[in-house]
């Protein structure tokens, strides 16, 4: 299969060693920071953070994290060109979805006097994902995880290798990135960079992937 998009997505794999020396572009952020801005979330509920370590200084706080476990991840945090932390609510409530109802009447997406029907309507779908407690962090947590699908096609059609991180350190995140977290919950992380090819064990091999028979039906 010869299309753009397939070839771009083969020769997409998880980065194993940055080039430290490798920096992504001021161009391509801005694709990236936009490519974020725009993933998809259930009811349009964007109820997530995307922090972008990129400074010396931060990419030491963000090093200091592995200080108690996944270690196997820490040289990430200061070999990749970037890291994005992505950090989900887990309190989402109705007074911040308003917000989003704001900007889907602001856009000319929603018609003004659909307003209160959209925003009593929708919400109903996450007070069902929501306990007694007002937490619904199941359900935001995986809204994170569409938009980490979505910035890492973008990365692979802009040529830019990554890493996706589970192996990070929750609790030592929101300690040490607490200010800018603001109770927010980081439980997944994205390096970005370029690799350090001839030292990186996964670079230039294979997929190896289920057959499509195995992983799909078509009714």
């Amino acid at each position: 299969m010869s299309q753009q998009i397939i070839s771009e997505l083969n020769l997409r794999y998880t980065t194993k060693k940055y080039d430290a020396n490798k920096r992504i572009s001021g161009d391509d952020m801005a694709i990236i920071k936009e490519a974020l801005r725009l993933s998809p979330s259930s009811i349009n509920s964007q109820p997530w953070k995307f922090i972008i370590v990129e400074s010396d200084g931060a990419k030491q706080r963000l090093h200091d994290t592995f200080v108690n476990k996944h270690q196997f991840n820490q040289p990430h945090a200061k070999e990749a060109s970037h890291t994005l932390l992505l950090a989900y609510n887990p309190h989402y409530t109705k007074d911040q979805y308003r917000k989003v109802v704001d900007v889907e009447v602001s856009s000319g997406h929603l018609p003004s006097e659909m307003y209160d029907d959209f925003l009593n309507g929708a919400y109903t779908f996450a007070e069902s994902n929501t306990d007694d407690h007002g937490f619904n962090g199941n359900w935001t947590k995986a809204q994170v995880y569409l938009a980490l699908g979505n910035i890492m096609h973008t990365l692979a059609r802009l040529g830019i290798h990554s890493t996706p991180m589970e192996g990070v350190d929750p609790e030592m995140i929101s300690e040490l990135f607490k200010d800018e977290l603001g109770g927010y919950v980081c439980e997944v992380a994205l390096a970005m960079g370029y690799p350090l090819e001839l030292e990186d064990y996964n670079f230039g091999k294979p997929k190896a992937r289920l057959a499509l028979e195995d992983v799909i039906t078509v009714l």
